[in-house]
């Protein structure tokens, strides 16, 4: 039986792949030999060539590890029919230029020591060797020292004296010509040229300090001036995100990131615009990837990915970068240690109160500092507010309300006096459902629902953190009918509800008693909050609906506790939302992702009314 299936799977083989028409023997295999030469070199260039993006990293980044400060990258063909990088490096004698083609041949390290700490961007002594092995390649290079250039042909290893500034010119043509199979793999011109103009932004993001110029066919596609950092990375990124850039500068000795992330409201459909740097050395490392986007958990929604530039600096020992040939990959060796302070940073550098892109500049706004003392002035119009959370009970009124004119003049004194916060004073609210607030700097709408319940939730995370979950007894418990599966999940995980602020006793043999919830949910329907709360603990365990799923559990209790659309706010409630979201963190966005807030300023409503033309 199993050789009928042998058989008929042979036959497919033959089908598909051509194979002979009789299956080869076991006896005729081959003895155990040393593969030829060039066959190894092959192999081996398969691991670092993949296409012309692979060629123009590795000569880049010989040219950076030269000293290079100018490095200019033509290209035919998308790369594939030629591809010539020069520099102005330190250059490389004659006497060397033989050996910079020959296998494992370095100038970067020289003792397993020096591996164990690398500090250059290459150091296998692979990259020009195996490219040599797929095309035509040429090295024309010149030191500081000598009075003309030399010049090696990788196919004949002959050198000839040359002309030629200070660096290295390195020309490669045909790529995978001799192999074809490889080259039918390749994908449009279009394409391989988008490959290689992606693969020197990621390298440009990471050295400001050189100019880089990519041309195709003769004609520039990319130009990069030496700049500072910042300059540098909005030239890189898509139109329109260098706004939403936020710094971020972490140091924890052995450790230390700097760069920028963007706003969570800047997400993108794609990892397109994501940089990610371990010793200057651009990485695609699924540890930092998750670490960096583990930030971002509760402010993006679904599949959205986050903008950031991120340089990691660490102790070279503490890290191998001999993972694999591309060295795009690699290791630590506290693995739990780096994503856990990558997280914390990034974490930190978005979690700022609602205002804070008011703070850092953002088009249409000037910079305000507002401190986290802020002490708003005394209210004026409305009832005074109540501390904690909003509690409203007013049906819904009106489809447009208005503040009273005095208040709206005191606002206004107020804001002429200097003494504005960033989101201002409340005006208005608008279809029972948005919350309008004149600043210095025009008109700010908020969603009332969306701010509220980031307000809720981040309340609802320090408390749980802390260990401090204060309850509000409930004075006619709250009964309704439950399930056997929902009573069960209630008994076993008494202990886990009480952390969460729920208490629930069996009030029947079908039915429950919330008997007490949240201080902050004290408004929301305890039947539906203790429904759901069941179900997360049902779905996921109480150990992991409290580690692991956390955050979505919390997130699924603040939406019970938020106000609603629909629900009027007097004046005084809305500058109290106003004042807690400039001192809640992550307040600029819900727990969903999407904004809470936006600012149109003095000279974007202008322009609605045509002003000044």
């Amino acid at each position: 039986m199993l050789h009928r299936v042998g058989a008929v799977a042979y036959a497919y083989l033959l089908i598909i792949f051509g194979l002979p028409a009789s299956p080869p023997s076991t006896d005729s295999r081959l003895p155990i030999h040393r593969l030829p030469e060039d066959l190894i070199s092959q192999i081996a260039a398969g691991e670092v060539v993949e296409r012309p993006a692979s060629v123009v990293k590795e000569l880049v980044e010989n040219a950076l590890d030269a000293g290079a400060r100018a490095i200019e990258v033509r290209l035919e063909g998308g790369g594939v029919r030629r591809i010539t990088v020069s520099d102005d490096g330190a250059g490389i004698e004659r006497e060397e230029l033989g050996m910079a083609l020959a296998r494992h041949a370095t100038s970067k390290i020289a003792s397993l020591q020096d591996l164990e700490a690398v500090a250059s961007l290459g150091f296998r002594g692979e990259a020009l060797a195996a490219i040599a092995s797929v095309a035509s390649v040429s090295i024309t290079s010149r030191t500081a020292q000598a009075s003309h250039a030399w010049r090696i042909d990788a196919a004949s290893a002959r050198i000839d004296a040359a002309a030629g500034t200070p660096g290295t010119r390195v020309e490669v043509g045909d790529l995978f010509l001799n192999m074809p199979a490889r080259r039918k793999f390749l994908k449009s011109e279009a394409t391989e040229l988008g490959h290689c103009v992606a693969q020197v932004e990621r390298i440009a993001a990471s050295n400001a300090q050189v100019g880089f110029r990519i041309l195709h066919e003769g004609r520039t596609v990319l130009a990069a001036a030496p700049s500072s950092a910042l300059e540098r990375l909005r030239s890189l990124l898509p139109k329109g995100l260098d706004a939403s850039l936020r710094p971020i500068d972490a140091d924890a000795g052995t450790l230390a990131l700097s760069g920028w992330v963007g706003t969570p409201t800047a997400s993108r459909a794609r990892a397109d615009a994501q940089f990610f740097y371990v010793n200057g050395r651009s990485v695609r490392d699924r540890l930092l990837s998750h670490a960096a986007r583990a930030a971002y958990v509760d402010v993006l929604h679904g599949q959205a990915q986050p903008v950031y530039c991120l340089y990691l600096r660490i102790d070279p020992s503490q890290v191998d970068v001999n993972v694999h040939p591309t060295k795009a990959e690699v290791r630590f060796r506290d693995a739990p240690a780096v994503h856990r302070f990558v997280t914390q940073a990034v974490s930190r550098a978005i979690a700022t109160g609602a205002g804070a892109a008011l703070e850092a500049g953002a088009p249409g706004s000037a910079p305000h500092v507002f401190a986290a003392g802020y002490s708003a002035p005394a209210q004026r119009g409305g009832d005074a507010w109540a501390q904690g959370a909003l509690r409203i009970a007013q049906p819904a009124g009106a489809y447009f309300q208005m503040a009273a004119p005095d208040a709206t003049t005191a606002a206004a004194a107020a804001i002429e006096a200097d003494s504005c916060p960033p989101l201002g004073y409340a005006i208005a609210q608008l279809a029972d459902i948005y919350v309008l607030a004149q600043n210095r700097d025009g008109l700010v709408l908020v969603d009332m629902h969306a701010a509220h319940e980031r307000i809720v939730y981040e309340g609802l995370k320090r408390a749980l953190d802390g260990q401090r979950m204060p309850r509000q007894q409930l004075l006619i418990a709250h009964v309704f009918a439950a399930d056997p599966i929902e009573l069960a999940t209630a008994e076993e995980h008494r202990e886990a509800l009480e952390q969460l602020g729920l208490e629930m006793t069996l009030a029947s043999p079908a039915e429950l008693a919330v008997r007490a919830v949240p201080l902050t949910l004290a408004q929301a329907d305890a039947g539906r909050l203790a429904r759901d709360v069941l179900h997360e603990i049902r779905k996921y365990g109480a150990s992991r609906a409290l580690t692991d799923h956390r955050d979505a559990l919390l997130a699924t209790m603040a939406c019970h506790g938020a106000i609603r659309a629909g629900r009027r706010l007097t004046l005084a409630e809305m500058n109290a939302l106003l004042r807690e979201m400039e001192g809640t963190e992550r307040a600029d966005q819900c727990n969903h992702g999407r904004p809470t807030w936006v600012q149109l300023g003095m000279q974007e409503l202008d322009r609605l009314f045509l002003r000044g033309r």
